[in-house]
């Protein structure tokens, strides 16, 4: 036994983080086992190796690096993940909930402080500001639930960053008055430095972002590129003052419209942080926590238990006055209470600054009772935030599914076909589907590829293999199923079709003919086949760049456009995708279809901000092209000869969409029509049909003339 003694604590950088990946490997299932929060079990993991437990690690650098890593994460991401339009909404009720969350444990610690406690009242002030903020340590759960978007979360989110400001204000403050710092002085120049920040953060970071994310598609560039704001952020922070965590989550919500939801980038954020920075973070807590001390006598305790009892009932306070007064469901009361009652990063950033503050010779501010006080509160703290939330979550889980259950997802018949040619192309197609598609239902995407049967066939399969394996390894990014077929044909069209049946497909969604040297028409050599050849949904694309970077989405409906089967299947497409890119939405038609589409949605998409203009006839269009910008995407909703919206004016499309919109992204729907498939060759309409007809050419011939 003294021969092993001597190997441990561990100091080998590579024996610490392969001991580390244990403990992340194994604490969950061990938890899970014993029906606990992984995350306690992450913490508790943390105070059995440290070098207050078995001794088995020591808290070296890499603890120092990566939990400030893992604590912006969880700040950054909480950040990510916040519905903004929610945000904007409830901005008052988020002020209020913070205001309280920050007001009444302060007020009940302070008081605690210098009566029960007995500490001096700079000492009670620095314990007040650590009760009064707290870490959202419970959030991963939130985000395994799927709960980020509800009101209850984001009013926790936004609390905990009013809370955390006002508190790391009186943290300046404090630290100001000890190093001789005047009042007016310090207060002045810290609100400029404030406002500094945040301008240049709300200025440069889009900015950037926009530049960076138009040129550079390549994954990896995007991922080191999103960090980079973070760390700048939080770097910049530092800098003024403020902790570096505050930084972290203006980071987030700056670019939070630009990294959608359901995108790769989000899928590959959420999965580092979540695989290995935020387990680090939580690791490194339980290290500092010393459990020893509770049974060493004296003070401690009473400490520990006045500390946890005091802040703990001034945030459950906070939290349900807040629920009561913003008439919420009780089990919002519950999500509220558990997302803020947690201690941790921030308890300890402002208790280890309390440390260097001196008092006088010798003696500072922190004293080892309330250091030692401080670090078990938030073991107890994180063990009672993690409990409420996993409990919370499961009831309002339970509860959305008996008032709202999810509408039609048991009969939707959505299964997108994506025919995929060029490389460069195929993933903005690929990423297109993922946001327009309903992840709750979790079907898969089917992408296709057609060759010519012809003397390059075996060449273009092989070509047509590595593209699908290409748009497979995107779609996994963002952890969506993907299906593939290389299919020969004679006619791209027709296999295109075949595939579609085979597949049993609901729409099909296909980039745009851009390629002037394989055919100078509009649509190509074969989009206008597919579209007068199928009755089904068909979205046609042209992406100029990013769809993270899109402000607006303007929607052309032509006159009863309501009268199609597929009105509401386009729409919801539609709105699912302004929705995951948390931009506008403004839909230009007459009022009667403006109507039908403003009440759709109101009732199915209510957070979404959409707009509605006035246009009586589809000539229009030129004016609608003096409203779009280049980071705008223009949808135009088409329609097939024979159906009830056509119109003559639709025969012009391709000649205006060339003139007026020849540099903006764009979008042609086709909407359902459930009629009989046109699988062969009719006298009242052909599947192929010419893209100007005989009349038009002479009568454009004689105009030049």
């Amino acid at each position: 036994m003294l021969d092993l003694v001597q190997y441990f604590p561990i100091t080998n950088p590579t024996l610490i983080f392969f001991v580390v990946l244990l403990i992340i490997l194994f604490a969950p299932i061990i938890m899970g086992k014993l029906r606990i929060p992984h995350i306690i079990g992450m913490v508790l993991a943390g105070v059995l190796v440290g070098q207050y437990g078995l001794n088995i690690l020591d808290r070296d650098e890499s603890f120092e690096l990566f939990g400030k890593v893992g604590l912006y994460y969880i700040m950054f991401l909480a950040a990510l993940e916040m519905d903004m339009e929610g945000f904007k909404r409830n901005r008052y009720r988020m002020l209020l909930f913070g205001l309280l969350s920050f007001g009444i444990p302060f007020l009940m610690t302070c008081l605690m402080g210098v009566t029960v406690l007995g500490y001096t009242a700079m000492a009670s002030l620095l314990l007040s500001c650590i009760m009064a903020s707290n870490t959202l340590v419970a959030y991963p759960i939130i985000s395994r639930y799927g709960l980020s978007r509800k009101p209850s979360v984001a009013l926790s989110v936004g609390a905990t960053m009013v809370a955390l400001l006002l508190a790391l204000v009186g943290l300046a403050v404090i630290v100001s008055s000890f190093r001789g710092g005047s009042g007016i002085v310090f207060w002045v120049w810290f609100a400029l430095k404030f406002a500094l920040y945040v301008a240049a953060m709300i200025l440069l970071i889009p900015r950037l972002t926009r530049w960076f994310l138009r040129r550079y598609s390549d994954a990896v560039m995007q991922f080191i590129f999103t960090l980079s704001m973070m760390f700048m952020s939080a770097a910049l922070s530092e800098l003024i003052g403020m902790e570096g965590i505050f930084g972290a989550f203006l980071s987030g919500l700056i670019l939070n419209r630009y990294i959608p939801r359901l995108s790769p980038l989000m899928n590959r954020l959420e999965f580092i942080g979540n695989a290995l920075f935020i387990p680090y973070f939580l690791i490194g807590v339980g290290m500092l926590i010393n459990l020893r001390i509770l049974f060493s006598g004296g003070n401690i305790v009473w400490v520990v238990l006045a500390i946890v009892f005091v802040g703990t009932v001034g945030k459950a306070l906070a939290a349900y006055v807040s629920c009561y007064l913003f008439r919420l469901p009780w089990s919002s009361g519950h999500m509220m209470f558990g997302l803020t009652s947690a201690h941790a990063a921030a308890a300890i950033a402002m208790v280890m600054v309390g440390m260097k503050l001196e008092v006088s010779a010798g003696n500072y501010l922190v004293g080892d009772d309330m250091l030692n006080g401080v670090v078990i509160m938030i073991l107890f703290t994180c063990v009672i935030s993690t409990l409420v939330t996993e409990r919370s979550a499961q009831l309002i889980t339970l509860r959305d599914k008996e008032v709202a259950p999810d509408d039609n997802s048991h009969v939707d018949d959505e299964k997108m076909l994506i025919p995929v040619k060029y490389p460069e192309y195929a993933n903005r197609l690929i990423n297109l589907a993922i946001l327009m598609r309903n992840d709750k239902l979790n079907r898969e995407l089917v992408a296709l590829n057609v060759v010519y049967d012809d003397a390059k066939m075996k060449v273009n399969q092989e070509k047509g293999q590595r593209l699908l394996e290409q748009v497979t390894q995107f779609a996994a990014a963002a952890d969506v199923r993907m299906q593939t077929q290389v299919r020969v044909a004679a006619n791209i069209a027709n296999g295109i079709k075949h595939a579609f049946k085979e597949f049993n497909a609901s729409e099909i969604l296909i980039g745009m003919h851009t390629h002037k040297e394989v055919s100078t028409k509009f649509w190509g050599e074969f989009h206008q086949s597919l579209f007068n050849g199928l009755n089904r949904q068909i979205i046609m694309a042209r992406l100029m760049q990013p769809l993270s970077t899109l402000r607006r989405i303007q929607v052309a409906v032509p006159s009863r456009a309501q009268f199609e089967p597929g009105f509401y299947r386009w729409l919801e497409r539609l709105a699912r995708l302004a929705g995951n890119l948390d931009c506008r939405i403004q839909f230009h038609g007459r009022q009667d279809t403006l109507q039908l589409i403003s009440t759709y949605m109101q009732n199915r998409h209510p957070n979404a901000r959409s707009e509605y203009s006035s246009m009586e006839h589809w000539n229009e269009l030129p004016r609608v092209a003096g409203t779009i910008a280049e980071d705008h995407l223009f949808v135009v909703i088409a329609a097939r000869k024979g159906t009830v919206s056509y119109k003559n004016a639709v025969e012009r499309l391709p000649e205006e969409l060339t003139r007026f919109f020849s540099g903006t992204s764009l979008m042609i729907i086709f909407p359902d029509q459930y009629g009989d498939a046109m699988d062969e060759m009719t006298f009242a309409q052909p599947q192929h049909t010419e893209e100007h007809s005989a009349y038009e050419e002479i009568r454009e011939w004689f105009r030049r003339l």
